[in-house]
């Protein structure tokens, strides 16, 4: 099995006050410790990026940016790329889910990764991943 990881899961697992923190880091290393494959994108990792500057301690904040970018020289974590492709097909997702204008054009490109790599399992706390009936499984549920 893959676990696809969106920005509400890097930031629960490096930030204990959030509710789910203990939870999502059971689930994650439940996946790490069967090496199953772990991704994630470049726009998810920016996101993640700026999210910890504005919501850990500088020093967390910096120590957290540095152990992830760590984790994904390991093996079994990929760092996939939003390539010219994937963004043009974000864009018709966009175009498609024009009733959902909550989604964030960010989550739109985890979605086109997710369907490319045949990843059905998020690690997340937003629910436009189950909304757009693309067959994706959010855990924690």
């Amino acid at each position: 099995m893959k676990l696809f990881v969106d920005i509400w899961g890097w930031l629960t697992l490096h930030y204990k006050n959030e509710s789910k923190h203990q939870e999502t880091v059971n689930l994650y290393r439940r996946f790490t410790s069967q090496n199953q494959r772990i991704y994630t994108t470049d726009y998810v990792l920016d996101e993640t990026f700026t999210l910890f500057f504005k919501r850990l301690h500088p020093a967390l904040a910096s120590q957290s940016m540095k152990l992830l970018i760590e984790v994904f020289k390991a093996e079994k974590f990929n760092l996939v790329w939003i390539t010219e492709e994937r963004f043009f097909k974000a864009q018709e997702l966009r175009i498609k889910f024009v009733d959902k204008p909550l989604i964030s054009f960010t989550d739109l490109t985890s979605m086109v990764v997710m369907k490319e790599f045949g990843i059905e399992c998020v690690l997340t706390g937003d629910a436009h991943f189950i909304q757009v009936c693309m067959g994706f499984q959010k855990i924690p549920q």
